[in-house]
């Protein structure tokens, strides 16, 4: 990277960093409830010392929660994306590649599925976002098995297991879609579309470990996924422990999708769009890269939900429909230029 380039790019890292809590701001102050950017800071400080005024209330109560959690899962996602599309060098790729969030969505179903009536309040959010979580898991278990020889993990078969499981878990998903009754199809229609208003202090605390954890681990392999934008071969030559990569990526990136799409539901075109917009912009060095993603993930999320919220307000769409609605004009865009900025 030239010296130019490297300065542009730390300057969009910079801009990152100020556009995000920005975005938080402006989210934290919006709803039926308006507040100014002063306010919302002021309510913050309220809620800390357990001052309860309105502002304090509305912000730390209700607010914050879900502003911090759509945060976390944008920064996952599109992170996660970041790192698909290094390990499979292809600017398309995106986390649902392996089968993670197709086997959440089917794992979600069975839950509502079976559980039926018995679904209610907070123990109801709990068990679908564990059926989510394990479903997805369970997926990439299966994907990576598929991909295994005793000559390593081919990543070509990983992405055909991959399309292979997704399509085998999204058949399952509608046969219990046929035969469930009106109230559990609303339920997984509507947990499919992704929202985050199920957000609170312990979903909230549950996706901070995760993330941090994904968040940290994923920038080590950083040098790794350069390498690996030259070739397995050229990687191994350079010394990098391939299969152990490859593995580790897998691993961390279903666990992360897995969390962000058992308290989320569905967030399209995430991991597809952000990771590629920051690699026009950052270049292809993960080590920039990465957290360029993460931050700009945190920050797309965090509009799109509050957009959701107020576009339509008192009503409140689900922030996989906008997400949805930005990214298919992008990812069309992307395939009829792909020529120009795909990877090398």
């Amino acid at each position: 990277m030239s010296g130019h380039s490297a300065l542009f790019s730390r300057g969009v890292l910079a801009g990152l960093l100020i556009l995000l809590p920005l975005c938080m701001l402006v989210a934290l102050g919006s709803g039926a409830v308006t507040l100014s950017p002063l306010q919302a800071v002021v309510g913050i400080g309220d809620w800390w010392r357990g001052e309860y005024s309105q502002a304090g209330v509305i912000v730390g109560q209700i607010r914050l929660p879900r502003v911090l959690l759509a945060a976390l899962v944008g920064a996952v996602l599109a992170t996660s994306g970041a790192a698909m599309q290094g390990l499979f060098r292809n600017p398309l790729a995106d986390p649902s590649l392996i089968g993670v969030t197709a086997g959440a969505s089917l794992g979600a179903s069975v839950v509502i599925v079976l559980a039926g009536s018995n679904l209610q309040g907070l123990s109801a959010v709990t068990a679908v976002s564990t059926g989510a979580f394990t479903g997805g898991l369970l997926a990439v278990l299966v994907v990576y098995r598929l991909a295994a020889s005793d000559t390593g993990t081919s990543v070509a078969t990983m992405l055909l297991a991959g399309i292979a499981i997704s399509a085998l878990a999204g058949a399952l998903g509608n046969l219990l879609e046929f035969h469930a009754d009106s109230e559990a199809l609303r339920r997984i229609s509507l947990w499919q579309m992704g929202g985050l208003d199920g957000a609170n202090n312990e979903r909230l605390a549950f996706a901070a470990v995760v993330s941090f954890f994904v968040l940290g681990c994923l920038p080590l392999f950083a040098r790794r996924l350069n390498a690996l934008l030259l070739g397995e071969s050229e990687a191994r030559y350079l010394g990098i422990n391939v299969e152990f990569t490859k593995r580790a990526l897998v691993v961390l990136v279903a666990i992360g999708v897995g969390a962000s799409v058992a308290l989320a539901g569905t967030i399209a075109f995430v991991g597809l769009v952000v990771p590629h917009i920051m690699r026009m912009l950052v270049g292809p060095d993960h080590r920039l890269l990465l957290p360029a993603s993460a931050l700009a993930g945190a920050a797309l999320l965090v509009v799109a939900d509050n957009l959701a919220r107020v576009v339509m307000a008192p009503t409140e769409l689900p922030v996989g429909i906008v997400t949805a609605i930005v990214g298919v004009p992008f990812f069309i865009s992307l395939l009829r230029q792909r020529s120009h900025y795909g990877m090398q």
